[in-house]
């Protein structure tokens, strides 16, 4: 399984995937869940992926196919979308093509077409933007009221989102609260492993400049960690004892 969480904020867009999947507890692999398209001074696509590993590469696969194909053709693809809303569009009928390709071996098999993305990015002319897209190739987009999206194992990172997360966040402290999510689910969920992808895109460069994949011994991410306890230890002897 994998854990990924994405947040749309006013000054730009934050990702982070882990890189864990396993086919049984005998068979564990690392495999990166962050996908990244650009064309400099233009667009940029980030997509977190999580669910049947070999399902979601199929899709990116077919993204990357369709961007090289015949230019002369009008077939809409991530570098021709008018806006965000159609790029997206351009995800979801990849994932609805790679299920009409494959969906029936998996449902046969009892497996399932099991896909789930996070999809998200700026085309000059509008603002940064951010969609869950659901294994039927249809989704629903970030708002002010929900800035985050979360897939695959996001029940022990949700808690603490839903308490602190808002949209005027700057982007490093929703990159802290994120790790601060994977924290708490990677003590709780062993389907979720180090390294972390993450990426930062700030609003109207058009380009990733800030990537960085955090390993295990990552200083920040230990001192994070232990300071995160630290805290929740010292609140909860503060509050007062329960007394029937």
């Amino acid at each position: 399984m994998t854990y990924a969480v994405a947040f749309r904020l006013e000054g730009g867009l934050v990702f982070a995937a882990d890189t864990r999947t396993n086919a049984g507890v005998d068979n564990i692999a690392q495999y990166k869940k962050l996908q990244v398209w650009r064309q400099p001074g233009d667009r940029v696509f980030v997509m977190l992926s999580a669910g049947n590993l070999a399902a979601t590469q199929a899709v990116i696969s077919l993204l990357n196919e369709h961007l090289v194909a015949d230019p002369e053709e009008d077939f809409p693809t991530l570098y021709n979308a008018p806006n965000m809303y159609r790029a997206a569009r351009v995800v979801g009928d990849a994932v609805r093509e790679a299920r009409r390709i494959d969906g029936a071996a998996l449902e046969a098999s009892k497996l399932g077409f099991n896909t789930n993305f996070i999809f998200g990015g700026q085309i000059k002319g509008e603002r940064p933007r951010l969609f869950q897209i659901y294994p039927e190739g249809n989704f629903i987009e970030a708002t002010d009221d929900t800035p985050f999206f979360q897939i695959g194992e996001h029940k022990y990172g949700k808690p603490i989102l839903d308490r602190v997360a808002r949209s005027d966040m700057r982007l490093g402290e929703a990159a802290k609260l994120i790790l601060l999510s994977f924290d708490s689910t990677l003590r709780s969920n062993l389907s979720v492993g180090m390294p972390i992808d993450l990426v930062i895109y700030e609003r109207d460069t058009f380009d990733v400049t800030r990537e960085k994949r955090i390993s295990a011994d990552d200083e920040y991410f230990r001192k994070l960690s232990g300071s995160w306890s630290d805290a929740l230890r010292q609140a909860f002897s503060k509050i007062e004892e329960f007394d029937v």
